[in-house]
């Protein structure tokens, strides 16, 4: 299945979400409206702690995406409006940007649970 997560920073869960679901064997990209300069420290130490490659993950643009190309277009929950853009789902999930490890980890696992469905 060919995944793209969108969020607003893509610094965060949508990065996340796109490392979870390629380790479980989906392709799968992320992107934000607004992206940061970086992929969050805890985020990036979260997908370590699981397993997961995190070399050469980096906030990317929405405008660098065409949806078509994938199976599902899932937001993150963040209040994302992409108004070319259909959103198969809004997984409506805090931003854990600014808390703390215990936060990231357990949006991680909800993430992991959420991607686990899908297949």
């Amino acid at each position: 299945m060919r995944i793209l997560f969108v969020c607003v920073g893509n610094s965060c869960r949508s990065q996340m979400a796109e490392g979870i679901a390629k380790y479980h064997g989906h392709e799968a990209a992320s992107a934000g409206t607004h992206p940061a300069s970086q992929v969050s420290e805890n985020a990036i130490k979260v997908m370590q702690s699981m397993g997961i490659e995190t070399t050469g993950m980096s906030p990317k643009s929405i405008d660098l995406f065409n949806p078509g190309d994938f199976d599902l277009v899932i937001s993150m929950g963040c209040g994302v409006e992409c108004p070319a853009i259909k959103l198969d789902d809004d997984w409506q999930l805090d931003d854990p940007v600014g808390k703390s490890m215990t936060i990231f980890q357990q949006t991680a696992n909800e993430i992991e649970r959420r991607i686990l469905l899908l297949e």
